[in-house]
C-alpha cells in the first residue's frame, strides 16, 4: 500500500499532534497488516524493552561521540562542526520503508523554523545508504540534512542498535522490506528511534528512546526543551 504523507492525509496544513497522525496509520496497519505478522513485530518490541535497549542508551549528561557523515547529496557533514554553531537535534530512525520514520521526519521538517530560531540545528540519522536518504529527502521534501550511517557505527555508539530476529526477518522480506538493499550491508541490523538534543559543549541534554518503533517525541516536547 502507499503510506500518505502528513500533506496527503488532510486537506490545508496538519495541526493534529504526531501521536494522532500515528494513531491514523496504526489502524491501517490493523486494518491491512495480518494480525500473525503483527504478533511478530508486538514480540520483537516486548524483547528488545526486556533487553532495556532504551533505557540503557547514551543518557543526558553524557558526552555525546563527535561523528562525520554523508548527507543525501554525498557532502560530509561534521557534528563537531554544527555544535560549534549552536545546540544539535538528532533525529536516529529506521529508513524510508517504515511509515513512522516518514510521518516524523515531515513533522520535524515542519517546526525546523522553529529549531532554527532557537539557535539549534537538525539532522537524522539511519543506517540506509545516500542514494535511500536522496529519495527520502526528495519524496518528503526535506529541508534538513538526512546522514548515512553506514553499518550502524554512529547509532552504536549511542547503544541503541539491535539485530532484526529471523522471524521478523521473514515478515520483512515478504512485505519486500529489503534490508540489505536499503542499508548497503548484510547485518540486518537497525536502530531503535531515538531522538537526542546534544548542547554545545558535546553533551546530551535530552532524550527520547524507545524499542517501540510505532512511539516519537511530540516535536512541540522537543521544541519546549531547546527553548
Amino acid at each position: 500500500m502507499k503510506w500518505r504523507s502528513l500533506e496527503e492525509s488532510a486537506p490545508g496544513t496538519d495541526l493534529r499532534s504526531l501521536r494522532e497522525i500515528f494513531a491514523e496509520r496504526k489502524a491501517l496497519i490493523a486494518q491491512y497488516v495480518p494480525e500473525a505478522a503483527r504478533t511478530v513485530h508486538a514480540r520483537v518490541i516486548s524483547d528488545l524493552k526486556a533487553q532495556a535497549l532504551a533505557e540503557n542508551a547514551l543518557a543526558p549528561g553524557a558526552q555525546a561521540p563527535l561523528f562525520s557523515l554523508s548527507d543525501q547529496n554525498g557532502k560530509a557533514v561534521s557534528s563537531a562542526d554544527l555544535l560549534s554553531r549552536g545546540p544539535l537535534v538528532v533525529c536516529f530512525l529506521r529508513g524510508r520503508w517504515d511509515p513512522f520514520c516518514c510521518g516524523q521526519m515531515e513533522a520535524m521538517n515542519a517546526v525546523l523554523p522553529e529549531i532554527q530560531a532557537a539557535g539549534a540545528a537538525l539532522i537524522a540519522i539511519s543506517p540506509q545508504t545516500v542514494k535511500q536518504s536522496f529519495f527520502m529527502t526528495d519524496q518528503h521534501e526535506l529541508r534538513f540534512p538526512l546522514l548515512s550511517d553506514s553499518g550502524n557505527g554512529v547509532a552504536k555508539q549511542f547503544g541503541l542498535v539491535y539485530r532484526v530476529p529471523d522471524e521478523q526477518k521473514s515478515i520483512f522480506q515478504r512485505a519486500f522490506v529489503n534490508l540489505p538493499l536499503a542499508n548497503g550491508d548484510e547485518s540486518w541490523e537497525l536502530p531503535i528511534p531515538a531522538t537526542y538534543i546534544i548542547g554545545q559543549d558535546g553533551k546530551v541534554l535530552a532524550r527520547w528512546a524507545d524499542e517501540d518503533y510505532t512511539e516519537r517525541p511530540e516535536p512541540q516536547d522537543i521544541l519546549e526543551k531547546l527553548q
